[in-house]
């Protein structure tokens, strides 16, 4: 039996992936589809979010975007719920002088990599979303980005999970179980008072339950680190959800406003995620009146209709981050693997994670291997 030791919606994918498959699974997991993936906006977006330093990372996010199509159908086959996939594209935006000579840069490079996109005055940027601002100057179309509704997407796989009797034990896992060097099951924390232990037999409940298993699947998102010494820490995204009566944009929005990054998601039922921060504050979840002021004004620039919307949600969600920025997906040891640290791009790679653990896609495989933080002499743990 595998462990998937996660809920959020890389080890939700894994564990449905691995039940359609034939194999005996169990999630383990206290809240699932509450952590990062529940404050995620879901942008499937590896063009318009390329990086100088990062072609690795636009590598395994053109491999996830490419699975999406047959990931959302089956999931939607499987699951018998909508998943709000859309592929109207990313349209990236540039406010003032300087936001605007970056962006030209920044397609320059994305030319040179060979990206589909196209640049667009702000004229044109207007005729496809009306709503945006008189004051943007231009900005490029990424018409090959997608987007989805993480919400809907883990509500699917629980669904569908529950459809193929995974079982779901709802504890916290506060250490691996060893066998010498092989990891053979995980070590929960007592259940809160009164609370089904989700385990079978007389002993379930008692401190210290173990639950064995042939492989521990390690998909603890920013957590992922206090149980293996991995360098994944958490990165803190402060998130709103706007609403109104229909959709205020018709594709992702992106923009840079004096430097500052923004992003807007719209959604088929006139939500509006607007994000995200970045902060460094360890496992600190607290949204802040600094943060959201930050979200408002930048969404305001570029799209001055946002103030008029009501606040449907306001989020904090923790990304597991590396070093590198690649995640971390691969045996990492006898009787375990690792699906986690994959900072932004959970949702787009969750379809691409599930395939690098059933040993496809090996020529990606190497980009991810948990074995590249290994010291000189120092084995897997």
């Amino acid at each position: 039996m595998d462990l998937i030791v996660g809920g959020g919606v890389v080890g939700l994918s894994v564990a449905w992936r691995l039940g359609r498959s034939g194999a005996k699974v169990t999630v383990i997991d206290p809240a699932p589809a509450s952590g990062a993936s529940h404050a995620a906006a879901g942008m499937l977006a590896p063009v318009s979010e390329v990086s100088y330093t990062e072609e690795p990372l636009l590598r395994l996010g053109l491999a996830g975007l490419s699975r999406w199509p047959a990931f959302a159908a089956e999931l939607e086959a499987d699951s018998g719920l909508a998943l709000d996939y859309r592929t109207q594209g990313t349209l990236d935006l540039a406010f003032g002088g300087d936001d605007m000579a970056a962006l030209e840069e920044l397609a320059a490079f994305m030319d040179k990599l060979g990206l589909p996109v196209r640049r667009l005055t702000g004229r044109e940027c207007r005729r496809l979303e009306p709503m945006l601002a008189p004051s943007v100057r231009g900005g490029v179309l990424a018409e090959g980005d997608a987007w989805v509704d993480p919400r809907r997407v883990t509500a699917a796989l629980l669904a569908a999970l529950e459809r193929a009797g995974v079982p779901l034990v709802r504890r916290r896992v506060t250490e691996l179980v060893r066998d010498g060097s092989a990891v053979v099951g995980v070590r929960l924390a007592p259940p809160s008072p009164g609370a089904s232990t989700g385990l079978p037999g007389p002993s379930a409940g008692s401190p210290g339950d173990v639950l064995l298993g042939e492989r521990v699947v390690l998909a603890a998102g920013a957590w992922s680190g206090e149980l293996t010494g991995l360098p994944v820490r958490p990165v803190k995204g402060q998130i709103m959800r706007l609403r109104s009566p229909s959709p205020l944009l018709g594709r992702c929005v992106r923009g840079m406003v004096h430097g500052s990054p923004i992003y807007l998601v719209p959604r088929g039922d006139g939500e509006l995620v607007v994000g995200a921060t970045q902060e460094e504050l360890g496992f600190d979840t607290s949204v802040t009146a600094g943060g959201l002021y930050e979200l408002l004004r930048d969404a305001r620039e570029l799209v001055p209709g946002v103030t008029e919307l009501q606040v449907a949600d306001i989020v904090a969600g923790l990304r597991p981050c590396t070093p590198d920025n690649l995640p971390l997906i691969g045996p990492y040891g006898p009787g375990l693997a690792l699906a986690t640290g994959h900072h932004r791009a959970g949702v787009l790679l969750a379809p691409l994670t599930t395939a690098l653990l059933h040993g496809e896609e090996g020529e990606l495989a190497a980009l991810c291997s948990p074995q590249r933080f290994q010291t000189a002499g120092q084995g897997s743990i």
